[in-house]
Order: structure tokens, then C-alpha cells, then sequence
């Protein structure tokens, strides 16, 4: 059972609030749909245990297996760089919400504008404020979370969920890729 609670429980995000996720399939349809998602690596995704693996080799298992453009905040692309991964662009997060907000900003790629921005790995009050410029001041762009803390800003979040459940949910995100359909958890 997941909690839609905010993790910070003093925060109030307003009436709008992401829905939770309840199953890994949802989060691949919506990558499936999307133009041009990317994914943001926050620098604590370097130093979070799942099991055996760090959250930054989930992460890059999805970037790989979606083929979804990286972004790199804080010393994180030294753990990328470690695991063979080099074309991440490395932005301060601030710089990198700015970015995604920016209507103009073709995308690290710079194949077009980013229409969906999966996000993990940054410390949950800065992750709050990138999701809430976000939410306001681009609309047009959708989000994740792949924290196991409630976001209320996102689009989608998971709940506040075990670590257990967390990476069962990450395992089969970014499975679809290797077995060619999607995974139903």
C-alpha cells in the first residue's frame, strides 16, 4: 500500500496534485507516448542503496533501454562516467528546470523540445521547487518522479513507498526495452 502523502508534510502544493503511481506500466505508457523525454539525474542517485545497485544504475538501465537523453546534476557524472555512460549533459538542477521550462530549449539532444522530464536522485526539497516551477511555468511539459517519496508537484509520482517496492518498480520500468513489451508489476 502506497501513502499520497507529501513527505514533507508542512508543504502545501495546491489543488492540483500528481497522480500516484500504482504500476511500473504507467510510467512506461507514458514514456512511450512522449516526443522527447529526458531524464534528470540528481547527485544523490550516486550514493542511494536499492538492494545490491545504486538508484543510479536503475536509472541508467532506463535511460538506456528508452533511449531517453541525460541530464547530469552535482557529481553524479562521475558515477555515470564509472558505468560507461558518457553523453550525459551535465546542468546545475536550477539551470536544468530553467531549461525545461524554456519553450525555445531544443533538448540536450537538440532534436526538440522536452516534453516530458523523468526526475530522481535530487534531496526532496529541492526536487519540490524544481516540480513546482515546473507544474507553473510549463505547462506543456509532463513529469515523473522515480523517488519513493511523494512529490505532489509532479504529474506522477509513486507514493511514499518501501525500498522493496521501489526497486521492483524501477526493475520493471525499464524492462520493457529489454523484452519488448511492457511489464505489469
Amino acid at each position: 500500500m502506497t501513502n499520497a502523502d507529501p513527505w514533507q508534510t508542512a508543504e502545501i502544493a495546491g489543488p492540483k496534485k500528481a497522480a500516484v503511481i500504482t504500476k511500473p506500466a504507467m510510467v512506461n505508457a507514458v514514456i512511450l507516448r512522449a516526443e522527447h523525454p529526458l531524464l534528470l539525474i540528481g547527485h544523490c542517485a550516486a550514493t542511494i542503496d536499492i538492494g545490491e545497485r545504486k538508484l543510479v544504475d536503475y536509472l541508467l538501465d532506463l535511460a538506456r533501454a528508452q533511449n531517453i537523453p541525460v541530464i547530469a546534476t552535482g557529481h553524479v557524472n562521475r558515477a555515470l562516467r564509472e558505468r560507461g555512460y558518457t553523453s550525459a549533459t551535465i546542468l546545475p538542477a536550477v539551470e536544468a528546470g530553467h531549461r525545461i521550462a524554456d519553450t525555445g530549449w531544443k533538448g540536450p539532444d537538440g532534436k526538440g523540445r522536452c516534453d516530458l522530464a523523468i526526475i530522481a536522485g535530487l534531496p526532496y526539497p529541492m526536487a519540490w521547487t524544481l516540480l513546482s516551477g515546473l507544474k507553473h511555468f510549463a505547462p506543456q511539459t509532463r513529469t515523473i518522479t522515480l523517488d519513493n517519496t511523494y512529490q505532489p508537484n509532479a504529474n506522477w509520482s509513486f507514493g511514499n513507498i518501501s525500498v522493496k517496492d521501489w526497486q521492483e518498480s524501477l526493475e520493471a520500468i525499464a524492462a520493457p526495452a529489454k523484452t519488448g513489451r511492457l511489464t505489469d508489476v
